[in-house]
């Protein structure tokens, strides 16, 4: 049996969960739906989700994980007590590596357009044209080598790898989407795109459609329902206050979030005052690819010679965001091939990698039918069920006085705190009738 690991700090491990919940999600996904759900009625009602739905799910997942001190698998096989248990994070496992296939493959795009500001900056124009063509061999070859980045943080364990490069990349994306902010804010056009994202329009704010997006943004944002939170509660020592934990995971990922949309939403008024499009004909904001890969390099492009470093600057915070989610993801498989067939953590993250490497070549020779497929059946379906599966286990199938006591090991007086008085019920009854609700509604 391997030893396994724990991370060495508190900040190693905010860091790295934050690191996980931060990702395409938040950067990409959020300040899209903001534009196209009524601007700052959407953020009000995501902040306000975030914290009823999405932090109770995320708080069963670490405790599950603190403890059993499992993989995905053993772990809910040792809550459950039984097979159903073990099927349904073997379910997670197949989840969560559907996920980084079609994650690399957007992965390597955000490396091809950052290395594209760097040929353009050194004057290499045809290789620029080619590193932002949609062409098969520059997705293959740049998924692989975001693959290959991931595999290199990956291997070096739980201190040496994961929680060393989260606090290297973390602090390093808070410093790019701050000085890009600042710049953003200097341009005409941002003032308005500011008023749209703070002044919210209440009207809008119990509209059903835009409910339902505010809790999937919630709950995707964080990374939940796959194992990735579960994995990593499982490396955090036991004196830990996890409340307290989970309750800062949760205010830095909401809070890159907010900042994302302080960004890209004046960022595309910006683009409007430019004469970039941003709305399609029947007033409808443009895709969130469309958005991402078109609108903001067009934007970049008016700017002259500065346009290219702030592509550069903005395409490096894209890949850190998305490397610092693929980390954890590709530890949910490894450490249940690690710690279940004694394979050696190195060749258990390359052996992993390839396959998942293999299904993203896949998606990538078939594009037009897997893509958008592999995105909703994991995203759209599998993972709220999981969630939902997650609030069963931690609300009806744990013992209740063993929660306790996992809860008193960081806390001794957990049984009177507000935490305490409050979560098991409204894991148990209120997040997975929201959770069913949210499911149905997206169908």
């Amino acid at each position: 049996m391997t030893t396994r690991g724990e991370f060495s700090s508190r900040i190693g491990f905010i860091l790295a969960a934050s690191g996980s919940a931060v990702g395409l999600g938040n950067i990409w996904g959020f300040p899209a739906q903001v534009a196209s759900n009524g601007g700052a009625a959407f953020v009000l009602m995501y902040l306000i989700l975030a914290f009823l739905l999405a932090y109770p799910v995320l708080m069963a997942e670490f405790l599950i994980g603190r403890a059993t001190e499992s993989n995905v698998v053993d772990a809910l096989g040792k809550v459950s007590k039984g097979l159903s248990g073990r099927l349904v994070g073997m379910w997670g496992i197949v989840t969560v590596s559907l996920i980084l296939a079609f994650y690399g493959i957007v992965g390597g795009w955000m490396l091809a357009y950052t290395l594209e500001a760097v040929a353009s900056l050194a004057g290499l124009e045809d290789t620029a044209q080619w590193l932002v063509s949609q062409s098969v061999s520059r997705n293959i070859i740049f998924c692989g080598l975001f693959m290959l980045l991931t595999v290199g943080i990956v291997s070096g364990g739980v201190v040496k790898g994961i929680e060393r490069w989260s606090v290297r990349l973390m602090p390093t994306l808070f410093a790019i989407m701050i000085l890009l902010f600042g710049y953003v804010m200097t341009q005409d056009g941002a003032v308005d795109g500011l008023k749209v994202y703070l002044l919210p329009d209440f009207s809008q704010v119990l509209n059903p459609d835009l409910l339902i997006s505010a809790m999937g943004q919630a709950f995707f944002s964080m990374s939940l329902g796959v194992g990735t939170m579960l994995i990593y509660g499982s490396y955090v020592s036991h004196k830990e206050n996890l409340p307290k934990l989970g309750a800062a995971v949760s205010l830095i990922d909401i809070g890159v979030a907010v900042l994302a949309g302080l960004l890209i939403i004046p960022a595309m008024y910006v683009a409007l005052h430019n004469g970039v499009q941003i709305f399609a004909e029947d007033g409808r904001l443009l895709a969130e690819d469309t958005l991402i890969f078109a609108v903001l390099p067009s934007l970049f492009d008016t700017m002259g010679l500065v346009g290219l470093f702030v592509a550069l600057a903005f395409f490096l915070l894209m890949s850190i965001a998305s490397l610092t989610s693929s980390i954890s993801m590709l530890e949910v498989p490894v450490s249940y091939v690690v710690e279940n067939k004694n394979v050696s953590r190195h060749k258990a993250v390359w052996l992993i990698a390839a396959i998942i490497f293999a299904a993203s070549v896949i998606i990538i020779l078939n594009f037009s039918t897997l893509f958008g497929f592999v995105i909703a059946l994991t995203t759209r379906y599998s993972q709220p069920l999981l969630g939902l599966m997650l609030c069963i286990f931690a609300g009806w199938v744990w013992k209740r006085n063993e929660i306790l006591q996992e809860l008193k090991k960081g806390d001794s007086n957990a049984e009177n705190s507000l935490f305490w008085r409050i979560w098991p019920w409204y894991v148990r009854f209120v997040c997975p009738v929201v959770i069913l609700l949210m499911f149905y509604r997206s169908l």
